[in-house]
């Protein structure tokens, strides 16, 4: 049961908690593929996106007693993430005014093993044109290493490249290998392209953000809503759709999941079949 379902989260938009919760019981069947054993850290709007809100990796109290958590180290201790299995999992978070699900690139029982490699490109400009050449390049240097990608809009500002794994690297290797590729790409392009983290130290270039590769790190979840006007979300396209301008980083929404995934279906369930090796 979702409660205070009237309670207004996109206040430009009317869109409230209700819809949010429609959204995700509708798009569950394709979304749940890609979450499912992943550790969640939740992007809480209590008040909606018009006011601050918090993120929340530790669940410890007031959480059903179905609701599946694993535990997982950090420097000073113990954090227990939720764990979504199934369209109860999604409500669930919904109901807790949460607008994104971050996912780990990993799964339960093996989270020391991630099963997804992420390239996060974040441009610091609307240069339609620059982003989707650097989208390119990305997905080009992956295949000259024999390496399949898939790309998501981000919902944001830019777009997120993802390489299926086999699941025998550890993190470490998995970042060694995104943090030396991304380097090779700045030198292929360092006009476009930095590694540099802060936003001054860009020089307007598009960061290529390989961090979503670290323990514990996350990336917004495949069809996730993000918390922005219009509540655009974080969707599956095609690389055709790329190379022809047609997708944009927040062209698809809440309000028209809908009717594209009934055109396109899950354009990611390739992705779950692919596992590659970065031996």
């Amino acid at each position: 049961m979702i409660t205070h379902a009237d309670k207004v989260l996109f206040p430009d938009d009317g869109i409230t908690k209700g819809e949010l919760a429609s959204y995700y019981e509708m798009i569950a069947p394709a979304m749940l593929p890609h979450i499912v054993g992943r550790p969640v850290t939740m992007e809480r709007f209590h008040r909606g996106i018009g006011e601050k809100g918090f993120f929340q990796k530790n669940v410890v109290k007031g959480f059903p007693a179905w609701l599946e958590r694993v535990e997982v180290g950090k420097k000073d201790g113990l954090v227990h993430h939720p764990v979504v299995r199934d369209v109860r999992g999604l409500l669930w978070l919904a109901n807790q005014n949460c607008i994104t699900p971050h996912v780990w690139t990993s799964r339960v029982p093996n989270v020391d093993a991630p099963d997804i490699c992420i390239f996060d490109l974040d441009p610091a400009d609307d240069d339609a044109h620059r982003l989707r050449a650097a989208v390119l390049l990305v997905r080009d240097a992956l295949a000259e290493r024999g390496l399949a990608s898939w790309v998501k809009t981000s919902g944001s500002k830019g777009f997120h490249i993802a390489v299926p794994l086999d699941g025998e690297a550890s993190y470490g290797a998995v970042a060694r290998f995104a943090h030396r590729f991304g380097e090779e790409l700045v030198r292929r392009d360092p006009m476009n392209l930095t590694r540099e983290f802060y936003k001054n130290d860009r020089g307007g270039r598009i960061l290529v953000d390989t961090g979503r590769n670290e323990y514990s790190a996350t990336f917004a979840a495949a069809y996730a809503v993000r918390p922005r006007a219009g509540a655009p979300i974080s969707a599956p396209c095609t690389w055709p759709e790329v190379e022809a301008g047609t997708v944009g980083p927040t062209s698809f929404t809440l309000r028209n999941a809908a009717e594209r995934l009934a055109k396109v279906g899950d354009l990611w369930k390739e992705l779950l079949e692919c596992k590659q090796s970065l031996a």
